[in-house]
Formats: structure tokens, C-alpha cells, sequence
């Protein structure tokens, strides 16, 4: 389905049941080069469990217009207008890496229009190796295997997958490699420079779970205590064997982690 935000189209998936604005509302964020499909393990279960759901690319990714946004502010405040087009007045925000950023920024800023948060792969800060940086800028395949080599778990490079037929490598440098020149550096960009982390989450109201992996080499578990400290109840869930993309890594535990917070 689409969403106008900004008189642009946002596409969004529902996890295979009609969206309907009048249930509770979970809006789905994704990763830096990625997009709406890293959450389709998740968002089924969801949407037919009480839940309407958007699984959303962010404008340039997936099958969403317009440019990417330069910012990790702008991506939430696009978020917030995301959740106004759907004609929803809140909605949960589960984020994940560059996307769990955006829902903590959104809400802090924009309250209101936040009722929960799962931040996934989240920490204080998400510095960007200047490697990466320079060959995404670049627009070279270097940055898309990277992202990749660093983002699976160690255990997931040599298979074992829980999804019959799935060889998570192959499909995230598929998904990286679809992207139009400049996401990918924007993306790293937004993240390395954002540092209002520590800030914003002292800000955070609603009820916040944090889902980390214990093999994470983007986003360490021990790099998001200080945030987990600072978000008033918020609960950390740690999955054990499992590395950054913990929602296709292992699907089951980090619903598990989310569903009684969104």
C-alpha cells in the first residue's frame, strides 16, 4: 500500500492482513540500505495477532519516492507525518539499527504520536568505519559487502538459518545492491553523525524494549547500556548466538522480545 507524506508515495507492507487504522498500530523501521522486507518474519505474526502494521521504506529505499533524508532527525520527523498520513493519531515504532535511532528521535520529539518502542541493534552512538563511509560514497560494492560481512552474526555466515531455503548473505548484498547511487553513504552518514542519542532517550515516555545481540560487531550490546539506562523502565533483552540483523537472524526470539511491548 501507499502513504502520501510530503505529496510523495511511501510504500508500506501489512503484513498480510488489512490494515485498519482503528486497531493499535505497529510502524516497522529499517536499516541503513535496507528495506520494508528485513521485517517480514515478524509483521505476520502482528497483523494477525490484534495489530494493524506498516512495514515502511524510508523515501529513496525499497519502493518508496522521493530522496533520501540527510538526517536522522528528518527521518523521524518524516515518520511522524508518516503516522499522521496513515491516519493513525499513534503508533508503536520498532526501529531497527539506523531505523531504531529514528524511533527513539521520534519519540522524544513527537510524543504524542508514540505509544511504545522496540529499538533493535540500538546503541548510544553508531560511529561509521571512514572505510565504509568512503566507499559507499563511492558508490562501490565494498561498502554493500561490509555492511553485510559485519552485520551477520558468525554463526549465520556458515548457514544454519531457522527459514528453510534462506541464505541471509546472498539476500542482504541483494537488497543492498538494489539500492539507487547515494542511499547507502546518506544512510551511513545520518548514523554516524547523529549524537543525540543519550539526550532523546531521557526524553522517552512510552514503555521501550531494547533487543540486542551478543555477537553484534555494528552495534555491541555493551555500547547500548548507557542508553538503556537512561529510558525511564525500559527492559534490554540480549539474544544469545545471534549477531546486528537479529529480526532475520533469529526471527523467534526477537518476537518474542517484542511482543508484550508493542
Amino acid at each position: 500500500m501507499h502513504i502520501t507524506v510530503d505529496g510523495l508515495k511511501a510504500f508500506a507492507t501489512s503484513g498480510g492482513a488489512p490494515f485498519d487504522p482503528a486497531k493499535p498500530a505497529v510502524v516497522f523501521l529499517h536499516g541503513a540500505g535496507f528495506d520494508r522486507t528485513t521485517w517480514r518474519l515478524q509483521t505476520r505474526w502482528f497483523a494477525h495477532h490484534g495489530r494493524s502494521v506498516l512495514a515502511v521504506d524510508f523515501p529513496a529505499h525499497g519502493w518508496s519516492e522521493g530522496k533520501p533524508l540527510d538526517s536522522i532527525a528528518a527521518m523521524a520527523d518524516w515518520t511522524a507525518r508518516l503516522i499522521e498520513g496513515a491516519g493513525l493519531e499513534s503508533a508503536a515504532l520498532v526501529g531497527h539499527s539506523m531505523g531504531a535511532l529514528v524511533a527513539l528521535d521520534c519519540a522524544a520529539r513527537h510524543p504524542s504520536k508514540v505509544r511504545a518502542l522496540g529499538l533493535c541493534g540500538v546503541a548510544t552512538e553508531m560511529p561509521v568505519h571512514p572505510e565504509m563511509l568512503e566507499s559507499s560514497k563511492a558508490n562501490t560494492l565494498k561498502a554493500q559487502e561490509l555492511i553485510t560481512f559485519w552485520g551477520i552474526g558468525n554463526a549465520l555466515h556458515k548457514g544454519g538459518m531457522v527459514s528453510p531455503g534462506l541464505w541471509l548473505r546472498r539476500e542482504s548484498l541483494a537488497v543492498l545492491a538494489g539500492n539507487k547511487p547515494d542511499v547507502i553513504h546518506a544512510d551511513l552518514a545520518a548514523c554516524n553523525a547523529y549524537k543525540d542519542a543519550l539526550e532523546r532517550a531521557r526524553q522517552v515516555t512510552c514503555p521501550t524494549v531494547l533487543v540486542l545481540g551478543d555477537g553484534d560487531l555494528m552495534t555491541p550490546s555493551a555500547k547500548a547500556k548507557a542508553l538503556a539506562g537512561a529510558i525511564p523502565g525500559s527492559k534490554t533483552v540480549v539474544i544469545p548466538n545471534c549477531g546486528h540483523i537479529m529480526m532475520v537472524e533469529r526471527p523467534d526470539e526477537t518476537l518474542e522480545a517484542l511482543k508484550d511491548y508493542v
